[in-house]
């Protein structure tokens, strides 16, 4: 596509240059020869035309394709990279390379067609002087020399303040992150939103628009600089030329002409520098992204959804490890060794105080973070990079900080919507949410409601294991009594597997088992019938 696309673009440029012949000839033939003059002005516009729509089309196409498939890419890659890994990288350097990055390599993509236009132009503009005085056509060589040497030192320093600029355009990104998450806290404390305005976002906007400002002007000077020289060439033809040599109008005229007619191609070509110079600085941004996801992806998203139904009868963490590192001081909190068993149709309580794992721990059981030592087996089997996504298959989650979408993605089932409107009753959340189709009338809910339609899905997704992470910490006595009552003990009662991380000791009797994490590590406080866990943890009814 790039081929023809710059081929047409080529014809099109060949087109004007030779309109630059054609009216330079105009002005000095006799009117003998105007009906051939006409009619080779009318093909040359009309073939400029043509051929500049051609590539432009192509290449409009061809330039949204890529960056619709690059996209893609980048969504494909962050789909196989560990959750882990993802926290590192963070969010909102992976919204920069899909947002404005990409939209940086489009303009430039677009503007191929233009920037090949004019270059053809200078081409055929050359070979016209060329023809017309090879003298001309080696001065404007020598110009040309000069100027390159002196643009190659400006965009040297306007390609290092665009890298600058792109460095602090990822900490504007995470500020914005902070002001859609943190809102409510910014507004709360007049001091730290008067420090995040004027030392975070001001600052950090000032160094952008000063990095900016400097690449820009790099690019200004570099083209001024170049029109200078062929202003310069202009007045020696003109003033110096004629002096030198005995020279006729006809080409005196033509040689004007010409040079005055290539300047706005020459400005094209200039100008489209700041365009390449950002799309290259945001390519590299992306590519290193795209890396440094490829390096880390350890299973691939499917392109179809699978009819496979996974299911199990024990899942064993033996001696599974995990670390995090602390960035004041060399201290690391290491969750485990954990040895844990779970069986299919049993009851379970994770407790514990904040900071003691409980959530890590989670994610290790629902195979979204690695163990960096030990191993997890699902009925015997080790769970590795191979077999890990179907792994998670097993798991329906509602986490602490869960994200809800507004349609049943994934849930192909016939009876989809007769389903959902069944738990929205049990949920007691049928006068408020409406289901079509698979799609939710609203999700603009309370904290405690949002988690209800969680559960929904979970409850849809009909998943062997279930996990739910301080999921009644937001609703109220009454809700909190069915979710414990009836919604535990009817999940138990399917067979399901259930894990509650909770602080409700009140309800810790209906528990087969409660698991205590205290700094990493586990001590299992009973596995024994409902009462028996009760009486430990002096529950009344």
């Amino acid at each position: 596509m790039i081929i023809i696309t710059t081929i047409t673009a080529l014809l099109s440029g060949a087109c004007n240059a030779g309109l630059i012949a054609l009216v330079n000839k105009s002005l000095n033939q006799q009117k003998a020869t105007l009906v051939v003059l006409v009619w080779g002005f009318v093909i040359l516009v009309f073939g400029k035309t043509i051929t500049n729509i051609i590539s432009q089309v192509l290449l409009a196409r061809f330039a949204q394709g890529a960056v619709s498939e690059l996209r893609r890419d980048l969504t494909r890659k962050l789909l196989g990279v560990p959750l882990r890994q993802l926290e590192e990288i963070g969010t909102h350097r992976i919204l920069l390379a899909l947002t404005d990055d990409v939209f940086n390599i489009t303009q430039a993509l677009l503007g191929i067609p233009i920037i090949t236009v004019n270059i053809a132009i200078l081409l055929g503009g050359a070979a016209y002087l060329g023809w017309l005085s090879w003298k001309i056509l080696l001065a404007m060589g020598v110009l040309i020399l000069l100027g390159g040497i002196s643009y190659r030192w400006l965009m040297k320093s306007a390609f290092k303040s665009l890298n600058l600029a792109r460095e602090e355009e990822d900490k504007l990104f995470g500020y914005f992150r902070a002001l859609t998450d943190g809102i409510k806290e910014l507004k709360l404390h007049r001091d730290r939103r008067t420090y995040f305005l004027e030392e975070n976002v001001r600052t950090t906007t000032e160094t952008f628009q000063t990095y900016n400002v400097a690449a820009e002007c790099r690019f200004i000077y570099a083209q001024n600089w170049n029109h200078l020289l062929f202003y310069l060439l202009v007045g020696m033809i003109l003033f110096l030329m004629p002096t030198m040599q005995s020279i006729s109008q006809e080409a005196l005229t033509g040689y004007v002409i010409t040079i005055l007619y290539l300047m706005g191609p020459l400005a094209g070509v200039m100008s489209s520098f700041s365009l390449f110079g950002r799309a290259s600085v945001a390519l590299e941004k992306v590519e290193k992204l795209g890396v440094s996801l490829a390096a880390h992806a350890t299973d691939e998203p499917t392109a179809l959804p699978q009819k496979a139904e996974y299911s199990f009868e024990r899942l064993e963490l033996k001696n599974v490890t995990h670390s995090y590192h602390y960035e004041r001081g060399d201290i690391n909190f290491v969750l485990g060794p954990i040895n844990l068993t779970f069986n299919a149709g049993e009851l379970v309580f994770l407790v514990g105080g904040n900071g003691s794992g409980k959530s890590t721990l989670a994610k290790i059981v629902t195979g979204l973070y690695f163990p960096e030592g030990g191993e997890i087996r699902w009925d015997g089997k080790a769970v590795g990079n191979q077999n890990r996504d179907d792994y998670r298959q097993l798991f329906s989650a509602v986490f602490s900080d869960f994200y809800l979408f507004e349609n049943l993605l994934g849930l192909n089932k016939p009876d989809l919507d007769a389903q959902a409107r069944e738990y929205l009753a049990l949920l007691h959340l049928d006068h408020k949410v409406k289901v079509e189709n698979g799609v939710l009338s609203t999700t603009s809910l309370s904290q405690g409601q949002r988690k209800r339609l969680a559960l929904l899905t979970a409850y849809l997704e009909d998943r062997p294991f279930y996990l739910f992470d301080e999921w009644a910490s937001d609703q109220d006595p009454q809700f909190k009594a069915v979710f414990y009552t009836q919604l535990l003990p009817e999940l138990k009662a399917r067979g399901k597997t259930v894990l509650v991380i909770s602080h409700d000791d009140k309800y810790f009797y209906i528990a087969d088992r409660v698991i205590k994490l205290d700094y990493g590590k586990v001590d299992q406080l009973a596995r024994t019938e409902g009462d028996e866990v009760g009486s430990l943890f002096q529950v009344t009814d």
